[in-house]
Order: C-alpha cells, then structure tokens, then sequence
C-alpha cells in the first residue's frame, strides 16, 4: 500500500548476513541489551538460537517477551534501548539486534499455536477495546492463558497506530496487519468497525465479560488555537494517507511541519520524499528541548529538512482557500514549565512570514475520553500498579495511560503484557 519511497528503509537480512551478526554476539551474562528492552527479551538466547539455525526457537524466545516481536524489530528507537547498551558498542560497533530480531520473526511467519504454547480454556471472558499494541498484546498474553478475548477495533483494519500511523519506511501496513492476525491465531476474536462509545459503553462490556481491558489510544492532533487553522492538516491523517492512498495523496511544493517530535519527523520525510521541493520544520522550544530521538533528528536532516527553531506559529494565510504562507513570531526561553523544559515566550515585534502552500501539524494527541467516567492524571485514564482504573475490573494501557514516561510501542507491548497478568489473576482468584 505504502508509496514508492516510503518502502522500509532497512532491507532484511539475508540467512548469511543473519548467521554472521549472531555470531558477533559475546552472549553477556546478565546482558545490558536485556534490561535496556522494556519487554526484556532474553537477547543472547534469541540471538544464539539464530546462530543455531534454530530460527523457531529464535522466535519462541521472542515471542514469550513480546508477542509484538515483528513490529518492534523495526519501530523501537533501538539506539536508544538494547543496541545502544550493547557491550561492543563502546569499542566496536553493536550488534544489530533489531534486524536480526526482524529477521527471526519474518523467517517463522506461522507464529500461532505451533510456536505459541497455549492453555486449555478457562470459561473466562475478557474484552478489548482497541486493537493498537497494548490490545493486541493484553488479548493475545490472556489468550495464552485458555480465556475468551474479543478485541473491539473502531477502523477498518486492526493494528491500531502501528497500521494507520506508522510511517512506511519503519512498519509497512501488512507487517502490522500480519501481527494481528497472529494473535487471531492464538483464539482472540477480532471485531472492527466497532467503537467504544458509539456501537456500545463500557456497561454493556461489564455485563458481557468477566473483565475488560482499554487500550484507547490518544484522540487527533491538539488544537493550536490560531487563526486559519482549518487549513491545517493533522499529521496524523498524513501519515495515514501515505501508507493508504499512496501517490494519490496531495504533497505541497513547500511544506511547512508544526512541531518536533517523531510523529512531526515523519511527516517531513512523507513530504520530502514525495517530491517536496522544500520542507520545513518548525518548532516553538530550541533542538535540546525537542522530543524527536536524537537518531531521528539527524535522519530527518540527511533528508534535507530544513529546521526553525525558537518559531510559534500565529495565523495561516490564505488565498482562495488555499494557504500561501504562515505568519510566525520568534520565541525565547525562560524557566522550566510543567513539562520540565524550558518555557517558551514570544519576542514582541518579531512577526515574519514563511511562505508555504502545506502546513501539517503534529504537536501532542488529545485526550478524547472524559466520557468514560474514569479517574484522570493529568488528563489521562489514571491507573494503578496493575493497570486497574478506579474502576473495578476495567484496566487500561498504552498511549491512554501515559500520564507519566515515554509512550512508545514498546512500552505499549509491556503494558499490555502486565496488564494480562493483572487480569488473569484478578478473574482466576475471584472465583477461587
């Protein structure tokens, strides 16, 4: 589905190329790279077990930490997490764990019972709502465990984020729709095209299921609150274009992104490498204060993205409907605000204009879900150390629940992984 030039960056590897990096591996007791993965895969056994040839037992290793395995090989900010705390990556340079972790999942594509012990069933049912990482991960981890999960998916297609808003060179559409097909394969029962709130309410699965599990997400891209926002397009209907309508999408000639964070990154390469002659990036905060990875930032300017910093957006302007430019104001930095980074505040008399015929804005996710009647933090579905709302037997996970720490795919995975734990105890010890 994805365009030309938004296919996955990384070629896979090749059995050879997988037998000779594997074999790089020193196999760390009490490895850095396991504690570094929020999902703490035992890497060195994965690892080894490829160096093996035993790729399904490579898999099965993978699959026992994070049944989303193939998804995270390719979206993890690896740099970051298990590759940047290899042991050979001070001297040498690190294995590539994320590719030889794709390249186990993609050699096993039959990742269901054959590789997936699972458990007699228990009588218990639990529901989903949300089919993004934490749902799939949470349905398929109670799946595992002999109950009855449906997962209730309000688009089209499952998948959640990692298939509508993902860019093409990190997940293509099929890796994702692949995954939830895989835990379809485990028992779980997949419905799309209902929605919590609209088709049915969280009464209704309370009376239906012996537990229910929210995996939600975030709303659209959050208002700026400036004149001619309107002509504004949300990021995250960007990104979604291009992995679902292709070249039949529209791409400006001058592309301005509002913000600096990973989604707002993927967004500039959507319009760069879709025939953009100029793209910039701009963002209220300097380049120590954005939250984009430091490993995406330098992508992004290899790409020939240009970057505005310490600029706010005050008003589109248009012509006829069609924006001609965006009217700016130049920014300083004073103290930290809640965020912990540094305020930022408008210079009086510093109004400028940048021409540009596309603006898309990718600034932070609202949290649409007030109607629930769940205890909030910070605007988010507040949840204990079990992932349990202020509801009892309503849990929660994900992009919902992260009032606090870095929300990320990986840590959905984890979320819903604990949060299945949570849920099996609570329903199996309940009737005990």
């Amino acid at each position: 589905m994805e365009s030309k030039g938004l296919q996955e960056a990384l070629p896979p590897l090749r059995a050879q190329e997988a037998l000779v990096e594997s074999n790089r591996c020193i196999f760390c007791y009490d490895a850095p790279c396991v504690h570094a993965c929020p999902t703490h895969i035992d890497i060195p056994r994965f690892i080894k077990k490829i160096s093996t040839e035993n790729l399904k037992g490579a898999a099965r290793t993978i699959l026992e930490a994070n049944l989303l395995g193939a998804t995270c090989a390719r979206v993890c900010p690896v740099q970051e997490l298990c590759e940047g705390a290899c042991v050979l990556g001070a001297d040498h340079k690190p294995i590539a764990i994320g590719r030889l972790q794709r390249f186990a999942m993609d050699e096993v594509p039959d990742r269901g019972p054959a590789v997936i012990p699972i458990a007699p069933p228990s009588g218990y049912k639990v529901a989903v709502a949300g089919s993004g990482p934490a749902g799939l991960s949470c349905a398929g981890e109670l799946a595992k465990r002999g109950h009855a999960v449906t997962v209730f998916e309000k688009r089209e297609l499952a998948g959640g984020l990692s298939t509508y808003g993902i860019i093409g060179l990190r997940e293509p559409v099929e890796t994702s729709l692949d995954e939830a097909r895989m835990i379809e394969g485990l028992g779980v029962r997949i419905e799309t095209n209902s929605e919590l709130g609209r088709d049915f309410g969280l009464p209704d699965l309370q009376g239906r299921f012996d537990a229910v599990f929210l995996s939600v997400g975030l709303g659209a891209i959050a208002e700026m609150k400036i004149a001619g926002e309107e002509l504004i397009i949300d990021g995250l209907e960007y990104i979604e274009q291009s992995k679902m309508n292709g070249i039949a999408m529209r791409i400006g000639k001058k592309v301005t992104v509002i913000g600096a964070g990973n989604t707002a990154i993927d967004c500039a390469t959507i319009a760069k490498r879709l025939g953009s002659g100029q793209v910039t990036m701009i963002y209220r905060r300097s380049a120590e204060e954005m939250t984009a990875y430091p490993h995406e930032y330098e992508f992004v300017k290899n790409e020939g993205v240009e970057f505005r910093f310490l600029t706010q957006p005050v008003k589109v302007l248009a012509s006829a409907g069609q924006v001609t430019g965006l009217r700016c104001v130049r920014m300083e930095l004073g103290a930290p605000d809640a965020s912990g980074r540094r305020s930022a505040h408008p210079v009086a008399g510093s109004e400028f204009t940048l021409p540009a015929d596309q603006v898309v804005k990718a600034v932070g996710q609202r949290q649409p879900w007030d109607e629930l009647g769940l205890a909030r933090s910070r605007g988010f579905i507040q949840v204990n150390e079990d992932f349990e709302t202020s509801v009892p037997g309503i849990f929660a996970g994900g992009d919902c629940v992260r009032a606090r720490g870095s929300a990320s795919t990986v840590m959905a995975v984890q979320d819903g992984k604990l949060a299945a734990a949570a849920i099996h105890e609570r329903i199996t010890q309940g009737a005990n």
